[in-house]
């Protein structure tokens, strides 16, 4: 078959009984949405540096979304790195020791992002990733259970689900688990382990979907396998040293990932960049 075989564990001890997806990156590609909505909510606001209008680049954001967590930590630190910048609608930057002014920027930068990216979701020119609802529907089909377990907030994760997955295979979820129902973010595991808890699941019968080595380093620390569907601002991250056993473009291609892939799992790891580096350069 195509794609690289690395040298992995030992297969798994128990069968396979849940999926648990990630949200963003892997239901959706969502980066470009989240970084039209940052901007949007940025030109509504009239935020200015000494620099001039702040906007943020596709380069810049791929690097600040795997750096730093969250809306709000995203800006704060965006803030600190660079400067606290005025608003046309806010008034005058707040100034340093002024953690209420900074607090009222951020949240109402973050509010109005919000709802520009429910507005870009569900305005219907949305799609799921290749092979999402496919893989969903086999899974449930043979049995095993489905959850998402999304770091976004629960209101944002519903209307994202919703609208992509249908009201029919949202309300097939045997769990749903998002930001505010943990007090850790990944890559640690709490959102996984309390995935397994709430299934009445060992961690070695969960199967873990992600897009980032982020929400990688989530499962690894949870003890449970992994399958990446990388994102053009993740696909060079380094996946084969999380073991996980797929690293693939999506789940639909060049490489198919399929239920009975996962419920019969081979020795190694399916990578299939290693196929698209051999080919460039040929």
């Amino acid at each position: 078959g195509r794609g690289a075989r690395a040298a992995r564990g030992p297969a798994p001890a128990r069968a396979l009984e849940a999926l648990l997806f990630d949200c963003d990156g892997v239901i959706l590609e969502s980066e470009a949405l989240h970084l039209q909505a940052y901007n949007a909510s940025f030109e509504h606001h009239g935020l200015e540096d000494s620099a001039g209008p702040v906007r943020w680049s596709t380069e810049y954001y791929d690097v600040l979304q795997n750096t730093v967590g969250g809306g709000k930590a995203k800006m704060r630190w965006h803030f600190g790195e660079n400067e606290w910048p005025s608003s046309a609608k806010l008034g005058p930057a707040p100034a340093a020791g002024d953690e209420p002014g900074r607090t009222a920027l951020v949240d109402a930068l973050q509010d109005y992002k919000v709802q520009a990216y429910k507005d870009f979701i569900g305005s219907g020119d949305v799609e799921p990733r290749p092979g999402v609802l496919r893989l969903m529907q086999e899974a449930k089909d043979a049995g095993l259970k489905v959850a998402v377990c999304s770091a976004s907030n629960k209101e944002a994760v519903i209307h994202v689900l919703t609208n992509l997955l249908g009201e029919e295979i949202f309300s097939f979820l045997d769990l749903f688990l998002a930001g505010d129902d943990v007090e850790n973010k990944k890559p640690h595991p709490e959102i996984y382990n309390l995935a397994a808890e709430r299934l009445g699941l060992a961690a070695d019968e969960c199967l873990v979907i992600e897009d980032s080595v982020v929400g990688g380093k989530a499962a690894q620390a949870a003890n449970m396998r992994c399958v990446i569907t990388y994102t053009s601002s993740t696909a060079d991250q380094d996946f084969q040293a999380l073991g996980a056993e797929r690293i693939v473009d999506n789940l639909d291609g060049p490489i198919p990932t399929s239920v009975q892939d996962l419920l019969q799992p081979q020795p190694g790891t399916v990578d299939d960049r290693a196929d698209a580096v051999v080919g460039a350069s040929a």
